[in-house]
């Protein structure tokens, strides 16, 4: 009986010595994806800011300036993209929106972000785009890998179209989380002017053909979990500049945005506990259930040889039965 306990506790150390590593390296990588339905909004606030007047084209100081950032997950175009590529991935329609104090608008710029839904690696196909120009993305945008690395990332930057490095500058505790904090600077850009302008009868054509450019610097910073790799905060020091032309009378330049943006506090707080239960699930895969059924294994192998070294054990020699009868010496008669 002892020897089929032994050999019964012995397999199932093997099968939970097996399960432990397919766990993290086979069934990790295609359980955790980002849903091709994923929607989300975010607010940032610049308060105060600089924002130019279109009207007298001088800019003024404002309390406020709103941006709100949407992300939809387009499933037709992921279904499509997936069909033609082969992969699993996600299509994200992407809006960023600016309105000033009075609620009216100050810009706004579509995106087409397509990537790879576990790895986040984009995937060069449906369509990408920022605002209407196609784009050919190198690196991340909006979400770090999971289990991201204490390392430099390349990142995309929507106004400028190109990626550069984000710095990795080190570990951090946030609302009682341990994030990564990554940095980047872009230096004075030329960039192309929002196809959609804030004042009717003012076009990116009717801007250039003044002679006008517009340049763009920003400073960008993200506290990201690493887990899951999602930035629990964001912030910028971003300015906008218009340059040169007719437009600005006898002005090199004119400021059109500047402000540190940050994300509005309801956000930040609800990005936190939504990371915070998604990071359980992460680690569940790739750290409770590998490691605790790796010791379940090692505790039952060990169990196992105990019981098998039991039933192979000799037992003790049987005592002598009845002493030897003395002889019988019988006297003399």
């Amino acid at each position: 009986m002892r020897r089929t306990t032994s050999l019964v506790l012995l397999a199932f150390a093997v099968f939970c010595a097996a399960l432990s590593p397919l766990l993290r390296w086979y069934a990790f990588p295609r359980l955790a994806k980002i849903p091709p339905d994923e929607y989300q909004t975010a607010v940032l606030e610049a308060a105060p800011a600089t924002l130019l007047d279109y009207g007298t084209m001088k800019p003024r100081t404002v309390p406020r300036v709103s941006i709100v950032q949407t992300l939809r997950g387009n499933v037709a175009v992921a279904e499509e993209v997936g069909r033609t590529t082969g992969r699993d991935v996600v299509v994200w329609d992407a809006l960023s929106y600016i309105e000033g104090p009075d609620g009216k608008m100050v810009s706004r710029i579509p995106e087409r972000y397509v990537f790879d839904a576990h790895s986040q690696d984009p995937v060069h196909s449906g369509g990408e785009h920022v605002d209407g120009d196609a784009v050919r993305r190198d690196g991340i945008e909006f979400k770090w890998p999971f289990l991201t690395e204490k390392r430099d990332y390349r990142y995309f930057d929507a106004q400028t179209r190109t990626s550069a490095p984000i710095h990795y500058k080190g570990a951090r505790t946030f609302r009682g989380l341990e994030v990564y904090y990554f940095e980047q600077t872009v230096p004075w850009t030329k960039v192309p002017l929002p196809k959609t302008m804030p004042v009717d009868g003012v076009t990116p054509e009717t801007v250039r053909q003044a002679g006008t450019s517009r340049w763009y610097t920003t400073k960008r910073m993200f506290w990201v979990e690493p887990t899951t790799g999602a930035p629990v905060n964001g912030e910028e020091i971003h300015r906008e500049e218009l340059r040169g032309g007719t437009l600005l009378g006898d002005r090199e330049k004119v400021t059109v945005f500047s402000g540190h943006v940050k994300m509005r506090e309801d956000y930040v707080e609800h990005t936190v506990d939504l990371v915070s239960s998604q990071r359980q699930l992460i680690l569940l895969l790739t750290s409770y259930l590998p490691w605790g059924l790796l010791t379940l294994g090692t505790g039952l192998f060990a169990l196992a040889l105990w019981m098998e070294a039991r039933v192979r054990r000799p037992r003790p020699a049987a005592a002598a039965g009845t002493a030897a009868a003395e002889p019988v010496v019988s006297g003399s008669s």
